[in-house]
């Protein structure tokens, strides 16, 4: 019997997770829940200590933790060695694990993904939906391949700006101040104010020292889509990018606030090791798609 770690072994401990369970990992990897639990127990013994905590979900061991960032690495790199060998007759294969704030997802990756479809057939795309903070700290540390940042700094050699999205305020239609071609935020201090804890706050504070007018949200909400329905039911107003507008009932409107606020989001991968062949690939590609094209429909 083998004493040496394998990349199966490995490529079944990434799976576990990435998705907190052993038969969601095999359907990733398209084997059995049987293989996937065989593997991770080979590895174990070779390693001579557990590395997941078995439950619901599946967490790594401290073990686990140490190991999981250079299984990710030989994971990608087996994966990158197969790409660089599709790529050098001729096509582009594989799969990219992307992340993106909960707005981006709504508005951009939609059209991003049927043309990454139609011009890469062969490239399988998951997506990870999380908040702005989060995502940089998936990216260095290999959970995702690459991800859309919110004003990420300097690009890197590669990286794709996808634009810069504005602040607006989120009113019911029947509003007072929804009609108005803008809406400085010390409009807004009569209202009860409803804070996205998403990752926005910095740019509403942004808006806010700005004016010199005082922030007081009188609601804090995680979850951008309850926060949607409680400006629907008439609770309060809020302020959040205008790429939310795909989101929104047809009773809710987003009108630009002032002092303007923008973020920039840019499409990366990760800074801190080189990046597979489809990612740059893609991102080669997604460059081309976005030239000249607008970031967002501007709010009705």
């Amino acid at each position: 019997m083998t004493t040496d770690v394998n990349l199966a072994q490995l490529r079944a401990l990434v799976a576990v997770a990435d998705t907190g369970g052993f038969g969601a990992a095999a359907d990733e990897l398209g084997i059995s829940q049987s293989a996937v639990s065989h593997a991770v127990g080979a590895l174990e013994r070779v390693l001579g200590a557990p590395v997941l905590m078995r439950g619901v979900p599946c967490r790594p061991t401290p073990l686990g933790e140490q190991v999981l960032p250079h299984a990710r690495t030989a994971v990608a790199s087996a994966a990158a060695v197969r790409t660089v060998a599709t790529r050098h007759t001729g096509g582009l294969t594989g799969t990219v694990r992307l992340a993106a704030p909960t707005t981006v997802c709504q508005a951009l990756l939609p059209g991003l993904l049927r043309d990454w479809k139609a011009a890469y057939p062969e490239v399988t795309v998951r997506v990870f939906e999380g908040e702005d903070a989060e995502l940089p700290a998936w990216l260095e540390a290999g959970t995702v391949d690459a991800a859309v940042l919110v004003d990420a700094g300097p690009p890197l050699p590669g990286a794709v700006a996808l634009g810069a999205d504005s602040m607006h305020a989120l009113l019911r239609r029947d509003h007072p101040l929804a009609g108005q071609e803008s809406i400085h935020v010390a409009e807004l201090e009569d209202d009860d104010f409803l804070l996205s804890e998403g990752g926005c706050e910095r740019h509403i504070r942004e808006a806010y020292r700005r004016a010199g007018t005082r922030f007081a949200p009188r609601h804090r909400i995680r979850d951008l889509n309850t926060l949607i329905g409680m400006v629907h039911a008439g609770v309060g107003v809020s302020v959040m990018p205008a790429l939310a507008l795909p989101m929104l009932p047809a009773d809710c409107v987003l009108v630009p606030i002032r002092p303007a606020v923008h973020r920039t989001l840019t499409l990366t991968g990760p800074a801190g090791r080189p990046w597979s062949p489809v990612v740059s690939g893609l991102l080669v590609g997604v460059g081309a798609m976005t030239k000249g094209k607008a970031l967002a429909a501007a709010p009705a």
